[in-house]
């Protein structure tokens, strides 16, 4: 190419960028031709969007660069502009940022259950039954198939929502196409939630969806109240919600879109953190007054949280950590507890330690176990609480310096958002803090932590299995209620202690001192409760019976 055709073409590409005209390859982003807006114009309502946008690093960024049909808006206020939900709006300008995204693991395993005896938790179905998650529980893949892999889980859509083929499960283009592009529904017609195929359940609700994505940021009220403003809320139908939704999670879930200031938008995490004044780390109060979230409405129904400054920890908080996000019961009285009560969407913020203690003071229990009856919890995925007071947060770690470290791309250092396990990148991550370390050292200081974690975890739920069948065998022996509700109690807290690390998603990893402490707690209790019942049932058989009554 010549020096003048080189010109030209660099002059054309200038223009097309100023107009918002993006010709990418496919893999990166759709063409969008949208005219420049008059910033002003859009100011002139939308002052509260003014304030982010002209102090922040996107004070630049046209408002056509994220939002179409503007010109229908312009002419009727009551023409909303489409907003781009898709990550291929970011991607125009954070190119690496986008494309490690989408980029799929093929090195971390491609579906995995949970309840196997090749994974993590073999004794999950007993130990948890009758819960919706024994139906399938699997172990996390990446980002972009949050969304996808929640609505084809067995546990959630009673598998009305199926793959088109199996060739899709590696399909990761659908961070800027849609979900539905890879999957298929059972009967379209229809929104009822129901079996489709056996062994499935319908365990999937309006809550759950949150941290999949945040495509219905403009449609969700605060903690999913209803208001006439949202068009869903904790209550709505999950199948309708579900089929409105197309991307995993977005962008704007950690950047804010018109600042690019640090922000999390979960609205269980700033209840949490700021209305409930739990602070961004309730075990370190000094570290909470360092790093600060400030809740900020919109239009009176929506809230973000800002955060002072950039903190992955709580950035991942937003979907890794424990939180109410289905019905449940007041284990006190029995009482149901419903989608129309905020406990169901709601997060302890508390470690493992001090979970069963909070849950009490919340009146909330998940289900009843099927065999003993006790009122059980069902964690979720606690990685933020785990991490909290280890050896690495301590040291000012994040979640990013092992899950999204900083790379270089012809001379461009970015964050690598792919977020996979620092096992897949131990010279980027490990070896970064840990020089002396060659990267199979590395691996063997995971593999040694893992493996010694992993071994106390078998053991809890073999004893948890034992308390179980002692149980059944105490109430058919004539046990006395007294001595079954101690029983049960014992089984509520061995639960915890165990469950806690079949939910949380680094075998101990994120913090092995309180993972052995929890677990071998869990066995305690669990070997408590079957002393108890033994004994109980032995005093049965020496005791006299007593004549009956004339």
């Amino acid at each position: 190419m010549n020096r003048k055709a080189h010109i030209v073409l660099t002059a054309i590409f200038a223009v097309a960028l100023l107009a918002g005209v993006y010709y990418t390859n496919a893999d990166a982003v759709k063409p969008v031709m949208e005219k420049p807006a008059n910033v002003a114009t859009c100011y002139g309502c939308h002052g509260d969007i003014k304030d982010f946008h002209i102090k922040g690093k996107h004070s630049k960024v046209n408002c056509s660069n994220c939002h179409e049909a503007l010109d229908k808006h312009l002419k009727d206020s009551s023409m909303k502009p489409v907003t781009r939900m898709e990550h291929a709006a970011c991607g125009k300008c954070h190119r690496e940022q986008y494309q490690s995204f989408t980029a799929v693991n093929l090195e971390s395993r491609a579906k995995v259950e949970k309840a196997t005896f090749k994974s993590r938790s073999p004794l999950f179905d007993k130990l948890m039954a009758p819960h919706g998650f024994t139906k399938e529980h699997d172990e996390p893949r990446s980002h972009v198939f949050m969304l996808v892999d929640h609505l084809i889980v067995d546990r959630g859509y009673g598998g009305r929502f199926q793959l088109t083929n199996w060739t899709k499960i590696s399909d990761g283009k659908g961070a800027e196409k849609s979900a539905w592009d890879v999957l298929k529904d059972a009967e379209p017609a229809t929104s009822d939630q129901k079996a489709f195929i056996p062994q499935s359940a319908t365990a999937a609700n309006s809550v759950c969806l949150q941290c999949k994505t945040q495509d219905n940021i403009l449609k969700w009220a605060y903690m999913g109240d209803k208001n006439p403003k949202a068009k869903w809320d904790r209550t709505s139908k999950v199948v309708d919600l579900a089929r409105d939704l197309k991307h995993p999670i977005n962008c704007f879930a950690c950047h804010d879109p018109h600042s690019a200031q640090p922000r999390v938008v979960r609205d269980g995490l700033i209840e949490a953190v700021v209305d409930k004044e739990g602070g961004t780390y309730p075990y370190d109060k000094e570290k909470s007054k360092k790093i600060t979230m400030k809740k900020v409405m919109f239009r009176d129904f929506r809230a973000i949280g800002i955060l002072s400054k950039p903190d992955s920890n709580l950035m991942c908080a937003q979907c890794h950590v424990e939180y109410n996000c289905n019905p449940g019961h007041n284990p006190e009285t029995g009482e149901a507890v419903g989608m129309g009560d905020r406990r169901t969407n709601f997060f302890p913020w508390v470690n493992v330690f001090d979970y069963k203690a909070k849950m009490d003071e919340a009146k909330f229990r998940d289900f009843k176990h099927a065999v003993t009856g006790a009122s059980i919890a069902k964690l979720q995925h606690p990685e933020t609480e785990t991490f909290w007071g280890s050896k690495h947060e301590r040291a000012g770690v994040e979640c990013k310096d092992c899950h999204m470290p900083k790379m270089k791309k012809a001379g461009k250092t970015y964050t690598w958002h792919g977020q996979k396990s620092a096992r897949y990148m131990k010279k980027d991550t490990c070896v970064k803090c840990h020089p002396y370390w060659s990267e199979k050292e590395a691996e063997y200081q995971i593999d040694a932590i893992q493996n010694y974690i992993r071994g106390k975890l078998t053991k809890a739920e073999f004893w948890l299995g034992q308390l179980i069948d002692s149980y059944a065998k105490a109430k058919a022996a004539g046990v006395s209620d007294e001595i079954l509700k101690e029983a049960r109690q014992l089984h509520d807290q061995a639960h915890i202690y165990w469950e806690w690390w079949t939910a949380e998603n680094s075998d101990g990893f994120h913090n092995p001192d309180a993972a052995r402490g929890s677990l071998t707690r869990s066995i305690d209790a669990s070997q408590k409760g079957i002393k108890l019942l033994s004994d109980a049932m032995a005093a049965a058989k020496t005791t006299p019976a007593k004549p009956a009554a004339k």
